[in-house]
C-alpha cells in the first residue's frame, strides 16, 4: 500500500506540473485587458505618455539599382530568386536594424554588448544586477543567432539577410534610421550603411522604407529636412519603396517612431496642406504612419495629419494599440477618417537580457503559436499592410531571424527547437500567402 501510494502521489506531482507549465505557456496566447508597466522598445520612464528619449511597387529586374521605381503597382511579385516559392509580398513589412557590431569589422562589439539597464526606481533597481554584457559568449539577447554575434556592415551577413527575409516572402524592409551622426544610446551612427542595405535589398528583389527614430531636437522641422535628404539621396534607387495610395499615387512611406512626443499643432504644420511647412503636394510628399500606443493617440494622428497608424510592439495585452483585441476597433476607426490601420506582430517578446525587471512583459512564444495567434487577429482586421516586429531586434526577442541553440559556462539560450533555426521565416512565409489570398476575396 506504501508503495501504491508513493506511485500515486508521484503521479499526482507531474500531472499538477504538467498542468502549471500548459497554463503558463497559453496564458500568453490571450489578450489582456490595460496596460503593463513598461511599452517594450520605449526609453525606460515611469509614465507610458511621458517624455521619452527614446501597395507595392514592382520593378524590371532589368533595371539598375538607380533607376527610379516605374508607375506600375501589384501586391506581390513573383521573382526567381526570393524564397524557395519564388513569391515575395510587398504587402508585408518587417523592421530591420543595423546597429550590431563586431571586432572583426568594427574593432569592438555594438550593441550585442548591451548593458544591464536600470529600473527608474533605486529600491527596484537595487534588487536587480549591473553591467553590461561580454560577447561572444554572452550578449544581450536572450537568444543566440546562426550568424553568432555579426556585424552588420558585413557584406555577407546582409546578403544573408536579405536572403532569410526572402524566403519569409516579406517585401519591404523598415530600416531603423538615425540622421548622419546619431544613434541609440547605446550604438553608433549608421547611416553610412544605407546604400548597402539598399543594394543587398535590390539583389533579392526586396524594397526599403525608413523607420524614423526618436532622437535629441527631433521635432516636425527636423523631420522635413530628415524626409527631404533620404529622398533627394536615396529615391531614385531601385529599392527604394513607393506604396500606391486609394487614390492612385505612387509615393514613399515613412513610419514616424514615438509620434505621440511631438503635438498635433506641430505635426499639422508639415503634415496638413495649409501647413507653414507643408510638403504636400510637393515633391517630397509621402505616406506617413505614426505609431499609435494610448487610444487618444488615434484622434491626435488625425489631427496630425498623418496617413496612417501602426503599433510596433510585439507584446500583445501591453498598450492599447498592441493589444489585439483592439484592432477591428481601430481599423474601423481609420476606415472612416480614410487613415491606413497596419497593425504590426511579432513572434514573441523577452527582454530580460537588457531589463532583468522587465519579466512581466514577456510573451512567450509557445512553440510559434503565439506568432500564430497575432498573425491570425490581423488577418481578421483586414488591413492593406501588415508589419513584423521584428527580423532582428535580438534584444527584446522579437527576431524571426535564424537563431541556434546555445549553451555557455553561465548561460543557456533560448531556441527555436522542436523547430529548425528557419522556423519563424516559414511560418511568415504561409501566412503571407494566406493574407494575400483572403486579401483578393475581400477586396472583389
Amino acid at each position: 500500500m506504501a508503495r501504491l501510494r508513493r506511485k500515486a502521489c508521484i503521479a499526482l506531482f507531474l500531472f499538477t506540473l504538467f498542468v502549471f507549465g500548459s497554463l503558463m505557456g497559453l496564458r500568453t496566447l490571450k489578450p489582456t485587458d490595460g496596460f503593463s508597466d513598461l511599452a517594450p522598445g520605449l526609453e525606460l520612464l515611469p509614465m507610458l505618455g511621458g517624455k521619452m528619449d527614446r501597395r507595392s511597387v514592382s520593378r524590371d529586374a532589368t533595371l539598375s539599382p538607380d533607376h527610379a521605381n516605374p508607375p506600375a503597382s501589384h501586391t506581390k511579385a513573383v521573382l526567381s530568386n526570393s524564397g524557395p516559392e519564388g513569391i515575395i509580398f510587398y504587402d508585408v513589412h518587417i523592421f530591420y536594424y543595423t546597429w550590431y557590431g563586431s571586432p572583426y569589422m568594427d574593432g569592438k562589439y555594438i550593441h550585442w554588448d548591451h548593458i544591464l539597464v536600470p529600473h527608474w526606481d533605486p529600491k527596484i533597481a537595487s534588487s536587480y544586477p549591473r553591467g553590461r554584457h561580454m560577447p561572444p559568449e554572452d550578449i544581450g539577447s536572450s537568444f543566440y543567432p546562426e550568424l553568432n554575434p555579426y556585424s552588420s556592415r558585413d557584406p555577407d551577413v546582409l546578403e544573408s539577410h536579405m536572403e532569410q527575409i526572402g524566403t519569409s516572402a516579406a517585401g519591404v524592409l523598415v530600416l531603423s534610421w538615425y540622421p548622419p551622426g546619431l544613434a541609440d544610446d547605446n550604438g553608433e551612427p549608421a547611416e553610412d550603411m544605407v546604400p548597402a542595405v539598399l543594394d543587398a535589398a535590390y539583389r533579392h528583389n526586396l524594397k526599403v522604407t525608413f523607420h524614423i527614430q526618436q532622437y535629441r531636437g527631433r521635432n516636425d522641422q527636423t523631420v522635413h529636412d530628415n524626409i527631404k535628404y533620404i529622398i533627394d539621396r536615396y529615391g531614385d534607387h531601385g529599392a527604394f519603396y513607393r506604396f500606391t495610395t486609394s487614390t492612385g499615387k505612387t509615393l514613399p512611406m515613412f513610419y514616424i517612431y514615438d509620434s505621440y512626443l511631438t503635438p498635433p499643432e506641430a505635426w499639422s504644420e508639415f503634415l496638413a496642406p495649409t501647413g507653414s511647412h507643408s510638403v504636400r503636394g510637393s515633391a517630397y510628399d509621402s505616406v506617413f504612419i505614426a505609431l499609435i500606443v494610448e487610444e487618444r493617440h488615434k484622434h491626435d494622428i488625425l489631427a496630425s495629419g498623418f496617413d496612417g497608424m501602426y503599433t510596433y510592439f510585439a507584446s500583445n495585452g501591453f498598450s492599447f494599440g498592441s493589444s489585439h483585441q483592439n484592432w477591428k476597433a481601430i481599423k474601423a476607426f481609420c476606415d472612416g477618417n480614410n487613415l491606413l490601420f497596419i497593425p504590426s506582430v511579432g513572434p514573441g517578446y523577452i527582454d530580460t537580457s537588457v531589463r532583468p525587471w522587465n519579466n512581466h512583459n514577456t510573451r512567450n512564444r509557445v512553440n510559434g503559436r503565439y506568432y500564430e495567434t497575432a498573425l491570425q487577429a490581423a488577418l481578421n482586421a483586414r488591413p492593406d499592410v501588415v508589419t513584423i516586429t521584428s527580423f532582428n531586434e535580438w534584444h527584446e526577442g522579437t527576431q524571426i531571424e535564424k537563431a541556434v541553440p546555445k549553451k555557455t559556462v553561465t548561460r543557456v539560450y533560448l531556441d527555436y527547437q522542436p523547430h529548425g533555426p528557419d522556423h519563424y521565416l516559414e511560418l511568415t512565409r504561409r501566412w503571407a500567402e494566406q493574407f494575400n489570398k483572403e486579401k483578393e476575396q475581400w477586396l472583389m
